[in-house]
């Protein structure tokens, strides 16, 4: 009897460790596939992070683009200012009536710097931004997109407020009339003096004066912080490349 009831207990006791095995493995296997899927997503987010960095290289060479042809425009203005102030220190002797306004319509200050944001956009929705390995790159995106976008807003607002006041002064004063061609220029399209009637004597006023001089102010202003926005551009372009 003493036998029959040992060989009965080891008989009950076989099932039992097996459960306790299979029990195991059971937890082991779904922490195993828990562990393989974080791995999944974790190396599908890497590879989308890394996918919006190599497109943040190419918007960044579109928006350097966009800034040189802006400088350029600046920088065109900032000639006809000069121009137009030499004359008007000479008493109107270097330049003829249909000089000065053509030099006048040249003076384009109200255009501004638009970055794509768009990648930065999906780089924050989707947190690949925190992804990012290299903290330079990652603190030079923030720079771009928050602190020198806010600033570049604020400063294109007030020169566009300017801008306003330096047109309506110039149309309201000489009567110009042009033909305008939208296919050509760099931004917005090219202006051809059509007729006018000059002014000599508001040309020749300290408002007149003012206004470009004023125009000059804001042309260099700007064109220095381009030229911020344009050094963190190549900084962030050269970390981009390596982070990928």
């Amino acid at each position: 009897m003493a036998e029959e009831k040992e060989f009965s207990n080891e008989q009950t006791g076989i099932p039992w460790k097996r459960r306790i095995l299979e029990g195991l493995f059971i937890v082991f296997s779904i922490l195993i596939s828990f562990f393989l899927e974080d791995i999944r997503q974790e190396n599908e987010e890497i590879e989308k992070k890394n996918e919006l960095v190599a497109d943040l290289t190419i918007v960044v060479e579109e928006d350097q683009m966009q800034i040189s042809a802006l400088e350029k425009t600046l920088r065109e203005s900032l000639r006809c200012i000069d121009i137009l102030q030499d004359d008007i220190d000479n008493n109107h002797q270097i330049l003829s009536d249909q000089q000065a306004l053509e030099t006048i319509l040249c003076i384009e200050i109200g255009h501004s710097f638009f970055p794509k944001d768009g990648v930065y956009a999906q780089l924050v929705s989707t947190g690949a931004l925190e992804l990012i390995e290299n903290t330079a790159l990652k603190n030079g995106l923030l720079e771009l997109f928050t602190h020198q976008k806010e600033r570049n807003f604020a400063t294109s607002k007030e020169i566009d407020n300017f801008n306003i006041q330096l047109r309506n002064s110039m149309f309201k004063n000489f009567r110009i009339r042009f033909d305008y061609d939208s296919k050509d220029g760099v931004f917005y399209g090219a202006k051809i003096l059509k007729g006018s009637q000059f002014n000599l004597k508001y040309y020749k006023s300290d408002a007149f004066y003012g206004l470009i001089g004023q125009a000059s102010l804001y042309a260099n202003m700007y064109l220095r912080q381009l030229s911020d926005i344009r050094t963190n551009y190549t900084k962030v372009a050269l970390l981009a490349l390596e982070e990928n």
